[in-house]
């Protein structure tokens, strides 16, 4: 099993998409700031995830929620928020 994750920094309004086959192990390594782009934004919490069967189909699927009609859709649906007010987003 894959997953698509969105955190959320208990800092700031920064928000990232990744994707994992190991949910908590790849939270640790955020919080950690053992993952450059993320680092100096931690700590984070998991805000939402979407399990699929392949590495391919979350790989699409991040790359989709990425993607400018990805975070709309992300942001509106998913987490409920404005996305104007998180512009600072990976």
């Amino acid at each position: 099993m894959w997953f698509v994750y969105i955190l959320s920094s208990l800092n700031t309004k920064f928000f990232y998409i990744g994707s994992t086959n190991d949910l908590n192990r790849r939270l640790k390594q955020h919080n950690n700031s053992e993952v450059q782009s993320t680092k100096a934004y931690a700590p984070y919490k998991i805000v939402s995830y979407v399990a699929v069967e392949s590495e391919q189909q979350a790989r699409k699927l991040e790359q989709y929620f990425k993607s400018g009609s990805g975070k709309a859709v992300l942001y509106k649906r998913i987490l409920g928020a404005n996305p104007l007010a998180n512009e600072a987003s990976a």
